[in-house]
């Protein structure tokens, strides 16, 4: 059975920022996706680290947000064998930032067809 583990998730601060600044991205809808080759450091941990961000600016709620945070987690953790081959194949090692883009909550058959498509349009081999 496919996990979601503490070694997966993007938590530096250092990392995130790289995000940011040398990122490459494009979108799946709903999701954003930014990503970036880890460093050396990280990629001894996983060979893909994830944080999952869904605005403030369109959802007020806690628990709006957290709701869809959970949603695609478990999407992306259902999926996320096919990514991890390709980036084997291709041998790779990333930070991956998924933003969710919808500005109202989607059910979760649509998120869930929003992350198989960010996983099949991944640059790499395989």
């Amino acid at each position: 059975m496919p996990t979601f583990t503490r070694v997966e998730r993007l938590k530096s601060r250092k990392a995130i920022g790289g995000l940011f600044k040398g990122g490459h991205s494009y979108v799946a809808y709903p999701l954003r996706v930014v990503w970036k080759e880890s460093s050396p450091y990280l990629a001894a941990q996983s060979r893909i680290q994830v944080l999952i961000s869904v605005p403030k600016r369109n959802f007020k709620s806690a628990v709006a947000r957290n709701r869809i945070k959970r949603q695609i987690r478990e999407a992306y953790r259902l999926q996320k064998q096919e990514l991890y081959d390709k980036l084997e194949a291709s041998d790779l090692h990333i930070s991956v930032m998924l933003s969710y883009i919808a500005k109202e909550a989607l059910p979760y058959a649509e998120i869930a067809v929003g992350v198989k498509k960010v996983i099949r349009k991944f640059p790499g081999k395989g």
